[in-house]
């Protein structure tokens, strides 16, 4: 009875550890901070667009937005080939993945430096911040997809246009996965690189821009005639997912099971690295940020 109440008031409320190594990655530690993730996804959910007159409504305005000016630049004036789609449904399916994975990377790669003040007061799993940056844009995506889903069935039952969607469609949640990861995988490898290079900031801007027009966005993989050009683009894993997607619902585009299995072993080995390279850096951090 004694021992028992001794371990009681033996309980620690801090315990030191000697240094891990780069390996050592507590995911129960992440299981435990379940409540604070759910706390950051909120705020990012309400933040982003605090303080707006139209607020969650720029959820929509943007893509109509881009969609229309792709119609007149890309259709209109370029015009390059939608493969026979109309050119709202074919725009909107590439804007709606594109801007997904392009918000992921852009939000998760400045984690460290975002975060600093949070960071430099209270412990508590640094990957959650990026985890629940991944998670809020799943709401903007879920909008933005239920415009798509809108012109969509348009078409589909009000017009004479060419859609025709397939079992492929299934693949959808496994797409939105691999976009995911691979969106936090660049963001974390970025962020661990931006807290002492800061000008990777910028040159990602600049790099997220070009990456769009190396990826089937605007314009599907059939046209690209030039066959060095084409392994390079191939070699692109968004590449794969993209013309997943359209080939799935839209019923055109180039289905390649050996491209999503490289996508996904890419992302998987990408996300790998970043977790390490991310566990590393968190524990030196604020000597640079």
């Amino acid at each position: 009875m004694a021992e028992t109440e001794c371990k009681r008031e033996q309980e620690w409320t801090t315990v030191i550890k000697p240094r891990t190594s780069l390996f050592d990655i507590d995911l129960k530690e992440l299981w435990r901070f379940r409540d604070l993730y759910t706390i950051f996804v909120s705020r990012d959910i309400k933040t982003q667009y605090k303080q707006t007159i139209l607020g969650p409504l720029w959820f929509l305005i943007q893509p109509v937005l881009t969609t229309v000016m792709y119609m007149v630049v890309f259709g209109g004036i370029a015009g390059i080939s939608t493969d026979g789609l109309p050119q709202a449904l074919f725009y909107l399916a590439g804007i709606c993945l594109w801007q997904y994975f392009a918000q992921c990377l852009n939000a998760t790669s400045s984690t460290f430096i975002s975060n600093a003040a949070i960071f430099g007061k209270v412990y508590f799993p640094r990957l959650i911040v990026p985890l629940s940056v991944v998670t809020s844009q799943l709401v903007r995506f879920g909008i933005q997809l239920f415009l798509f889903v809108c012109v969509y069935l348009y078409y589909v039952l009000f017009t004479d246009s060419s859609v025709a969607p397939n079992l492929y469609a299934l693949l959808f949640p496994l797409l939105v996965v691999m976009l995911a990861g691979l969106g936090l995988g660049f963001g974390i490898f970025f962020s661990s690189l931006t807290t002492k290079y800061r000008d990777l900031t910028l040159l990602l801007t600049f790099f997220v821009q070009l990456w769009m027009y190396g990826t089937p966005v605007i314009y599907p993989l059939s046209t690209i005639e030039n066959e060095k050009l084409l392994f390079l683009m191939q070699l692109n894993p968004l590449t794969h997912i993209f013309e997943a997607f359209k080939y799935g619902v839209l019923g055109v585009g180039t289905m390649s099971w050996g491209g999503l299995v490289y996508a996904f072993v890419f992302m998987s080995v990408l996300l790998s690295v970043g977790i390490l390279i991310f566990n590393r850096v968190q524990r030196s951090f604020m000597d640079t940020v």
